[in-house]
């Protein structure tokens, strides 16, 4: 008799499409079982640590709406380029230091479980056989001292090591190229030498810039702790910075007057915060001092990250461009598309820690080639992810249209808001299976088809952006983007569902 439901039947095979995957037991989507929890255990932390920094911007984007609306704009585009730029500089060493530690964490905690289980057999051995009671060189009395020695001893992670000295040699780098090159990339954003916002953007770029080694270094620190499936302790360094940026914000602002300058020094002194709390405790767990410079893995790094660098341009430029775009149609529209970018992604970034907890645990997952649990946390984190961006629709429907008057109070601007709400919310469940779509790719080390789908995407959204934009200006713009993140989840869509690169293995169960 054939077995249909193991796909034996051609007939059968052929019948099903693309999506029977992503509904696999979506009835148990929210069972917290063994899969469930280690998915909640990495996703929660994971998810108030990505949304801290960006509440902290929207923190600082409602005091400094307090000043004025040329200064909210003015803010707006050094947020867009400072973020953006970051983003080319440390997005593809995240991902890639992910999987990378998550797969040699994996392959070493089965090297040492091999090596305890021959101590202890060796050590067994020994025990019956009445002649080694008493050993004569002592050699079968070190195999618990052995064990214990392995559990207590700092690990030795290439790619954490790597993953440090590159995050820190970038920063200083951005830092240097932001700096000297504030004034011509405002001009370039769309702030003319003639605009008001430009010195206050000036401003507020120049000193955040400052903290671009701290950022970047945090940051990498971040990817080696996701791939020890450790979300927790960058949570408690991102809430302590932030907290402490919450606090310095009116201090700096209003008591010192010093305006947007203020806000960027208070950020600056956050960053550094979190990147001290994360490198003491990275410190405790893994010797970042390799043997040697050849103990680095850089040309391993340099290789993926390539691809990946060419996959955050592409994604970089399409949302530098919208907030370019926004820019040059005046302040008011400026000031507008910024609170409603920040509010966009900070809530999309909920969907991103589901992705880091898919990545992770795939990652472990095809470093033991066990796939029948690789199949099975992609099926959960997709279907998750719906649920999420579903949710996150209605309550930004609902709640935004209440909150704009938290970051200006400026009529004009305030329409504008109105306009966008209906785009920032539906958009929720497409950008949620996006986000998510990337880091089941990147957890299968997909990196390649990530980097060339990503180029595509971004010719096609890059079309709509200019035409859209300049035939429906505002609203143009958020139809261009939904086009942007549409074709984005699309393309993760495909390559799962058509079984291709590493997802020729999944079959239906």
């Amino acid at each position: 008799m054939i077995d249909v439901a193991q796909g034996d039947d051609p007939s059968m095979e052929k019948k099903r499409t693309p999506a029977c995957i992503f509904f696999n037991d979506f009835r148990h989507v929210l069972k917290l079982d063994e899969l469930g929890l280690e998915i909640a255990r990495i996703a929660l932390p994971a998810a108030l640590a990505l949304t801290a920094d960006p509440i902290a911007s929207l923190v600082d984007t409602a005091f400094i709406g307090q000043i004025g609306p040329v200064e909210l704009a003015a803010v707006g585009v050094s947020i867009a380029l400072f973020n953006q730029v970051s983003r080319i500089a440390i997005f593809p060493l995240v991902s890639i230091t992910t999987s990378f530690v998550a797969e040699e964490d994996t392959i070493g905690k089965v090297s040492t479980e091999a090596q305890e289980s021959e101590s202890l057999e060796a050590g067994s051995l020994v025990n019956s056989e009445s002649k080694e009671l008493i050993p004569q060189n002592g050699k079968s009395l070190i195999t618990s001292f052995d064990i214990a020695k392995i559990e207590n001893e700092r690990r030795h992670i290439p790619s954490a090591s790597s993953a440090v000295v590159i995050g820190a040699i970038l920063g200083f780098i951005q830092a240097i190229f932001l700096i000297s090159g504030a004034k011509p990339l405002l001009n370039f954003m769309g702030v003319g030498s003639d605009s008001p916002m430009l010195i206050p953007a000036q401003q507020y770029l120049t000193l955040r810039s400052l903290g671009a080694p701290a950022v970047l270094l945090s940051l990498a620190m971040q990817g080696v702790f996701r791939g020890f499936k450790d979300t927790k302790t960058p949570l408690y360094a991102t809430v302590a910075g932030d907290v402490t940026n919450i606090i310095l914000d009116p201090l700096f602002m209003f008591v010192f007057r010093l305006g947007v300058s203020g806000a960027a020094i208070a950020h600056v002194i956050s960053q550094y915060l979190i990147s001290i709390i994360l490198l003491r405790r990275l410190m405790e767990q893994v010797d970042l001092l390799p043997p040697s410079a050849k103990n680095l893995q850089f040309s391993k790094f340099l290789k993926n990250g390539f691809l990946l660098l060419m996959r955050v341009v592409a994604v970089t430029f399409c949302v530098t461009l919208s907030a370019s775009l926004a820019a040059r149609q005046g302040s008011t529209s400026m000031a507008a598309f910024q609170v409603c970018l920040q509010v966009w992604l900070t809530t999309s970034l909920l969907a991103d820690a589901l992705a880091v907890a898919g990545q992770a645990i795939l990652a472990s997952a095809f470093a033991k080639r066990d796939y029948d649990k690789a199949t099975a946390t992609a099926s959960r984190i997709l279907q998750l992810g719906l649920l999420l961006g579903l949710m996150l629709a209605v309550v930004l429907g609902i709640g935004l249209s209440f909150g704009a008057r938290l970051f200006t109070t400026d009529v004009n601007v305030l329409h504008m808001i109105s306009i966008g709400i209906p785009f920032v919310a539906g958009t929720q469940p497409i950008n949620a299976l996006a986000f998510v779509f990337d880091g089941v790719n990147f957890g299968a080390s997909d990196f390649a088809y990530s980097a060339y789908s990503m180029v595509v995407v971004a010719i096609v959204s890059i079309l709509c952006l200019v035409f859209l934009s300049s035939s429906y200006k505002f609203i143009g713009i958020w139809v261009a983007l939904g086009i942007y993140m549409s074709l984005r989840a699309s393309a993760g869509f495909w390559r799962i569902g058509t079984r291709t690169g590493p997802w020729k293995f999944i079959r239906m169960s």
